[in-house]
């Protein structure tokens, strides 16, 4: 899923068809597509934001790969699925809260991937034909790193950004500075402005050490070099950046404002050789091919010492040699033409499986994973394999006990492939799916007939799926809050999710530790029944803790006071009692402290089940007093003070309660609604009163939404408890709706209005804004429905399209007109 930079032309593009009959929403096979296509989209949306809104991992390259194809696919069936929204034709993800965010001066492109030697033969072959003789192209290892864009006014390094969605980033420019070898100032001549796109990567060999490190110190471990990368230059403080051994290669070129003395370079591996120049750090491995032989070549070269570089690759990147016949052959609305990305097969490992168990989402899907004997694989080490659903572990064959054939597809989440059947012993044993929900006992069900996946339907009060909401509230691509991830998350839903481990813990003879640090351990000889072992640690421990939230409803509602008392059960290092006078001002809490003998120390155990505050600073002192001979225990409870993570979360919660309403559409876990469908919607009705009170009609005629996705959102509104959420969030001052200047006159109402190339005076979604605030639609493709089309810079196909069309072509200076008269300026 690894994306490169590229210059931006785009092309016609299908819409939600105006064109279809009435009937068409009622015929099964294209229900059937329309329902796997929101599935689908959800998926990559939420993978492309992982990848790329920070230093987290969410599927593999292959899988992302087939679920963008098969998206694809069905778009290709049925035309009225595609959406200039759609993620067939989306780069980037979300920008991160964390930083400035910047424009780019040309979007930034994704790369056709292709996974056979026949279909680099057949791209080279179009090249070929569309530009009438065999060209010369560059090819380049693809560099699995963090792409940036880097920005030299007049020869001075003035910003650098991240990716961020393709059209802005996040402003990276002092983390950047601090890498070694990348210079701040260039050698003249240089051009007025230069924008240089490439990889930052954290080296190969220098991973192995900080893997090392962090394992070592029991700190988070990166996963791979690439997620490193990403972490390591997202710090906030530069410092924290300068100390990683990052480093840089270019390979991509954006704008280039020529002077007399700096022209701008006519070929690929001239604009290569003038980086060089300037000492920018470049692949040596970059290579001039006269003929598909030579690519071919130098594939299998790489494919054979991909792991000799410093750095991790994960395929060839071909790109026509020619910058004039790169701009004749344009691009797509998310790819050059010119250019393809041939991928390395996924490697392969062999481990055996210990168990299959199953994870409850929050909408309910229940999943199969595969547990496994750890091994490295693909740069990371391995233990947890996703198997989708019970269908797919059928048709894989596998048993529990197996000997399995791993593969890390696309070097990021790994896929079981298939059983060794020959080494097979008798003692595996098939797995079977629960029928009952693990997390609430509820029995499972699929969620219409002919479903593969079944879900838990107990939505309202199923923990996994309280849960999964709340963190889900928190991510990037709702409300983006601090100090609200997958374990805050738990520790405000399910502070006892790990009780029954603690238990096993205890009934199997190790030492616990509670919340006052007295340490404990059950006093029955080893060989008594389990079940008795079993209910003497139960009684052992304190009573169960209550969670701070039934629901994402009173999320928003939380103050110090509730996050005071909120412990959860981690591994750590046993405390040592603290002893000595008992104050006169503490209190004896006999009902809860042991009145004789020694506290137990744990023996040979570097770390035990401690009960410790999650959002609170740790304000207990235990304290030991002889009485007539017999030692008590005292524990007095000090004003508790938040922590780090109590104070991030209650700060977090307040910033987000003013954030823009499509995130808390987002938020709101509605199936299907996700951020493409949110600001469709917040566009349109600019309230959540509004979107409730809206028919599935109205709904399903905003652009990017549809039947499919309105009839959600409708049934969500339905729900007594949902709403029950939304007046709970209303109550605790959360934003629903957005801020609307009213006194805008709408000049463009009726018109549809399609913006293509560059302008210098708006972003594309500044542009975009414009149009809806004066009532017009903001189309992403032209069509005889067209009222007019803006053209800037590098407009592309499009501009052809109107053209041909005979629709209304303007410039930027039109477009001002534009928005200022209406229809007028069209005459």
């Amino acid at each position: 899923m690894a994306i490169i930079p590229h210059d931006e032309t785009m092309e016609p593009m299908s819409t939600p068809s105006d064109d279809l009959p009435a009937t068409i929403e009622s015929e099964p096979e294209l229900a059937a597509a329309q329902t796997r296509w929101s599935e689908l989209a959800e998926q990559v949306d939420a993978a492309r934001e992982a990848y790329h809104g920070g230093d987290s991992l969410l599927m593999a390259d292959a899988q992302y790969d087939e679920l963008i194809h098969e998206l694809r696919a069905l778009e290709e069936r049925f035309p009225q699925l595609r959406t200039p929204k759609s993620p067939t034709v989306q780069v980037g993800a979300p920008i991160s809260s964390d930083f400035e965010r910047v424009t780019h001066p040309e979007r930034m492109l994704s790369l056709d991937d292709v996974f056979s030697l026949d279909e680099v033969r057949a791209w080279y072959q179009r090249m070929e034909r569309e530009l009438g003789a065999e060209p010369a192209v560059v090819a380049e290892v693809k560099i699995d790193g963090l792409a940036v864009d880097l920005i030299y006014d007049d020869g001075v390094l003035t910003r650098a950004a991240t990716r961020g969605d393709g059209r802005e980033g996040e402003n990276v420019t002092a983390n950047v500075k601090t890498i070694a070898g990348l210079p701040h100032t260039l050698p003249a001549p240089y051009p007025a402005r230069v924008e240089i796109r490439g990889e930052v990567y954290f080296p190969s060999e220098k991973f192995a050490e900080l893997k090392a490190a962090q394992e070592a110190a029991k700190e988070k471990v990166y996963v791979n070099a690439r997620n490193a990368a990403a972490g390591s230059l997202r710090q906030k403080n530069p410092a924290d950046t300068a100390a990683r051994p990052l480093a840089f290669l270019a390979h991509g070129l954006g704008v280039w404002d020529a002077t007399k003395t700096a022209p701008a370079p006519i070929t690929q591996m001239g604009f290569i050789e003038q980086l060089r120049a300037w000492q920018i750090p470049t692949s040596d491995a970059a290579r001039l091919a006269h003929s598909i032989d030579e690519v071919i070549e130098m594939i299998a070269y790489h494919g054979e010492h991909r792991h000799d570089l410093a750095h991790e690759i994960d395929g060839i990147v071909v790109k026509v040699n020619d910058i004039a016949a790169q701009r004749e052959l344009g691009a797509t609305s998310r790819t050059p033409r010119w250019a393809c990305a041939y991928k390395y097969p996924p490697e392969e490992v062999t481990t055996r499986l210990l168990d299959i168990q199953v994870n409850v989402g929050r909408t309910g899907r229940v999943t199969p994973f595969g547990v496994m004997d750890p091994v490295f694989v693909a740069g990371s080490t391995v233990s947890l394999a996703t198997l989708h659903n019970r269908d797919e572990v059928a048709r894989k064959g596998v048993l529990i006990g197996d000997l399995i054939v791993l593969r890390k597809a696309g070097d990021v989440i790994p896929e079981i492939v298939a059983p060794v059947v020959d080494v097979r012993d008798g003692s595996e044993v098939a797995f079977v799916m629960p029928s009952t929900c693990p997390s609430c006992g509820t029995e499972l069900a699929p969620a219409k007939e002919g479903d593969v996946d079944l879900r838990c339907p107990n939505r309202k009060d199923c923990p996994a799926q309280v849960t999964g909401r709340v963190e889900h509230v928190g991510t990037r691509g709702a409300l983006d809050i601090e100090g609200l991830g997958e374990e805050a998350a738990i520790a405000l839903t399910q502070p006892e999710a790990k009780r029954p481990e603690v238990i096993a813990a205890l009934a199997d003879g190790a030492t616990v530790e509670d919340e006052f640090r007295r340490q404990l351990r059950i006093d029955l000889p080893e060989d008594a029944p389990a079940a008795e072992r079993l209910a003497a640690a139960e009684a052992l421990l304190p009573a169960p803790a209550e969670p701070a939230l039934v629901n994402e409803g009173g999320l928003f509602a939380l103050d110090v006071d509730d996050l005071r008392d909120v412990f959860v059960w981690r591994k750590a290092k046993p405390s040592a009692p603290i002893l000595g006078e008992l104050p006169e001002t503490a209190g004896k809490v006999a009902e809860l402290i042991a009145a004789a003998g020694e506290a137990p120390t744990p023996v040979g155990e570097d770390e035990i089940w401690v009960r410790y505050p999650y959002f609170s600073k740790q304000r207990t002192a235990v304290r030991q007093r002889s009485r007539g001979g017999v030692k008590y225990y005292f524990a007095e409870r000090l004003p508790i003070e938040p922590n780090a993570a109590g104070t991030e979360l209650i700060a977090g919660l307040n910033r987000a309660k003013s954030k823009e309403l499509w995130r808390v559409l987002v938020a709101l876990s509605i199936r299907h609604v996700g951020p493409t469908a949110a600001r469709a919607l917040a566009q349109r009705f600019g309230s959540l009163e509004a979107i409730e009170a809206a028919s599935i009609e109205q709904l399903a005629d905003v652009e990017g939404v549809g039947r499919i996705i309105a009839e959600s959102v409708a049934a969500w509104f339905e729900v007594d408890w949902h709403r029950e959420i939304v007046a709970a969030w209303r109550a605790a001052g959360v934003q629903l709706a957005d801020d609307r200047d009213e006194s805008t006159e709408q000049t463009l109402a009726g018109l549809t209005v399609v913006v293509t190339g560059s302008l210098q005076g708006y972003t594309r979604d500044e542009a975009k804004e414009a149009i809806l605030a004066r009532g017009g639609k903001a189309a992403g493709s032209v069509s005889k429905k067209t009222s007019v089309v803006i053209v800037g810079e590098n407009a592309g196909s499009k501009e052809t399209k109107a053209r041909e069309l005979g629709v209304p072509i303007l410039t930027e200076d039109g477009f001002e007109r534009l928005l200022a008269e209406g229809e007028a300026a069209l005459s």
